[in-house]
């Protein structure tokens, strides 16, 4: 069945056109849900299972798969910490089983950049007579067009400012696509910029109220459950590559060759180096991803980040491996490998990116 998420993949790079036909297919095979608590009904799918999830659709479709991250991340965190205002979750957790819903957070800012990296948000809730009203600007807000709730981190515009995260509904008026996402790789995706026009919520929609300070910044090494799952959909960009480039070097013979380049010991060596980067960030993650869902508590946080990093170090460096053996072909537009290559470029994008975690790594390791 998802088999037609990567029939559909080349069309919906080609146009970056939102990708609803692959996430109903996604919803229908039960995979937006997968994580839904016990107690709403759901499956209590954990990391592991996030990992496995996103490792398929990265195959399939890594736009696909990221918009799909943003949902199974929300609904795997209610589940383990439930901050939703209760009754609000619940409904949600009932229309994602007859329909694909879907939630992202709105963080990262044009001024501020990424809050991995700490600061003041300068999109404000003021307060109204009977909830708030939300206005800024948020760049990067994977499958924004698409979206039922906006999770949106913003200050509040009162005398001693708190920050939280506002739940907003994404059929809200005032909210506006303000910056066309274009970018190299998940084209897909459709991360645009979207701004808030004082958008109207209730006053309990609300989460994490807190004033701000060190305890409100984003925990760069408390998103274990997100870094490790987004390793994984990466790696399964670099194993569609890796298939690509399979079939590729068995049905290429030149003709000064006379047999399929696979044969050659070039082609052998380069396949033996992308399978070993692969099966060992493989390891990497589906071990940690195991051992949080089992809350060891000898697999650390900075365990974690350093999955992540080499993961994507070893995802990046495969892909390289095999569009550098193809050549031209690797790089023609139209041909899978070419897309490949420029999804993977995405994986060290994403917060925390690779500084601030080998930072937080090496900050412990050199903790008496």
């Amino acid at each position: 069945m998802t088999e037609r998420i990567a029939d559909l993949a080349a069309e919906y790079d080609r146009s970056a056109a939102f990708p609803a036909e692959s996430l109903r297919i996604a919803h229908e095979a039960g995979l937006l849900t997968a994580t839904v608590g016990e107690r709403y009904g759901g499956r209590g799918g954990g990391v592991e299972d996030t990992a496995r999830i996103l490792h398929a659709l990265g195959r399939l479709d890594p736009s696909v798969a990221l918009i799909a991250a943003m949902t199974l991340t929300t609904h795997a965190r209610q589940a383990a910490v439930p901050h939703w205002p209760e009754e609000l979750y619940a409904r949600v957790a009932k229309e994602s089983f007859a329909r694909p819903v879907l939630v992202n957070h709105a963080r990262v800012e044009p001024e501020l950049g990424s809050p991995a990296r700490g600061g003041l948000p300068a999109t404000r809730a003021r307060r109204t007579s009977d909830g708030w009203a939300v206005s800024g600007t948020k760049r990067f807000v994977t499958g924004a067009e698409g979206l039922d709730w906006f999770l949106v981190w913003a200050h509040t515009d009162e005398d001693e400012p708190r920050v939280g995260t506002f739940l907003v509904p994404g059929d809200s008026p005032g909210i506006e696509v303000t910056g066309r996402w274009d970018q190299l790789g998940l084209r897909a995706s459709g991360s645009h910029d979207v701004t808030f026009h004082a958008v109207e919520i209730p006053y309990e929609h609300v989460m994490g109220l807190a004033p701000h300070g060190p305890a409100a910044e984003q925990d760069n090494r408390a998103g274990a459950a997100l870094h490790v799952p987004l390793a994984a959909l990466y790696l399964g960009v670099a194993r569609a590559a890796q298939a690509f480039f399979h079939a590729f070097a068995g049905e290429r013979v030149p003709a000064n060759l006379g047999h399929p380049v696979a044969r050659t010991e070039r082609f052998r060596r380069a396949a033996g180096e992308i399978e070993v980067l692969l099966a060992s960030a493989e390891q990497l993650v589906f071990d940690g991803a195991a051992k949080l869902d089992a809350a060891d508590p000898s697999y650390s946080p900075e365990q974690a980040l350093g999955a992540r990093v080499l993961a994507d170090r070893h995802g990046v460096r495969a892909v390289e491996l095999a569009v550098r053996l193809l050549g031209n072909p690797g790089l023609a537009r139209g041909n899978p490998l070419e897309r490949h290559f420029r999804d993977i470029q995405c994986a060290p994008v994403h917060a925390p990116q690779e500084d601030i975690s080998l930072l937080a790594i090496g900050t412990k390791a050199l903790t008496p």
